[in-house]
């Protein structure tokens, strides 16, 4: 893995303001969709660009090849899984607290990559940075005004979905060397294949009304915070590993804060913003330490 360079850093901001995005979008999205059916639209219109994108490239999809099982379990950690518990707890807790809800990510991942990658270990430093960051999230949970008696058992199920991303990012890497876009299109529509069965027996989508917001919503869920995402998601985590990768998890939620605030209109505590800084001061000695 190398050392990130002007182009990786502005990779992963972009990264980050897309999926700062996303919530408020999940957000508009549940109004009309429920969450298996959320998930399933979102990856059905992520795959279709993909599909194209491999046609256009001449790029062999092997979701069905030699490597299927692995493709199928990426598939089901990085985005069925999450995708799922995310919306469902997206429903229930505002999209900016979800948003902050996802800096968890780097706690698991470095845990994770600690105990299964030869260069992602975890120094005293490091590990400094990750749990001054996780503590502006346990601050959350004494904000009466966000998290409470009624949506906390949801705080913690966006904290579950945000983890299978961490599983889903170490089960990329044995694919490293593998095509992006041949890993991100295969890995969607294993997605879809997971997704649609429990989608049409749970949920009957075909009955639903939903709204235009809703389905615009969706759509650049599907199309630029799915698919576009994923692609870049996989090149970051491809050359500069996966605890750097996770670092986009201390972003997202300054821009979910600023969506959250100015589109959907949530209200934002005097915790909450004390959070952020205590977020923002892991990132600083995280990245400060962090070699990988």
């Amino acid at each position: 893995m190398r050392e990130a360079n002007t182009f990786d850093l502005s990779l992963l901001i972009l990264l980050a303001v897309i999926w700062g995005s996303a919530f408020f979008n999940i957000k508009i999205a549940t109004y009309s969709y429920d969450p298996f059916t959320l998930a399933l639209v979102r990856v059905v219109f992520a795959s279709i660009p993909l599909l194209i994108l491999c046609k256009l490239m001449k790029i062999k999809i092997e979701a069905f090849g030699k490597f299927w099982r692995l493709y199928a379990l990426i598939g089901l950690c990085n985005i069925a899984i999450p995708f799922v518990l995310i919306a469902i707890g997206t429903a229930k807790i505002n999209s900016y607290l979800a948003a902050i809800l996802m800096s968890t990510t780097p706690l698991s991942g470095s845990i994770l990559a600690h105990f299964f990658l030869k260069d992602e270990k975890l120094s005293i430093p490091k590990s400094l940075g990750v749990i001054i960051g996780f503590s502006g999230i346990v601050l959350l949970f004494f904000d009466k005004v966000i998290i409470n008696s009624e949506n906390y058992i949801y705080a913690l199920i966006t904290i579950v979905g945000s983890t299978f991303y961490c599983i889903g990012g170490l089960l990329t890497l044995k694919l490293k060397d593998k095509k992006n876009e041949n890993v991100t299109t295969s890995t969607t529509l294993w997605s879809v294949i997971f997704l649609l069965p429990f989608s049409f027996i749970f949920e009957a989508p075909w009955s639903s009304n939903p709204s235009i917001a809703s389905t615009l919503s969706l759509l650049y869920l599907g199309v630029v915070a799915t698919g576009l995402a994923w692609l870049i998601r996989f090149r970051i985590l491809t050359v500069n590993g996966l605890v750097f990768q996770t670092q986009v998890a201390y972003l997202i939620p300054i821009f979910g804060i600023i969506f959250g605030y100015f589109i959907m209109d949530e209200i934002i505590t005097w915790r909450v913003l004390i959070s952020l800084v205590i977020i923002l001061t892991g990132i600083f000695i995280f990245k400060k330490n962090n070699k990988g």
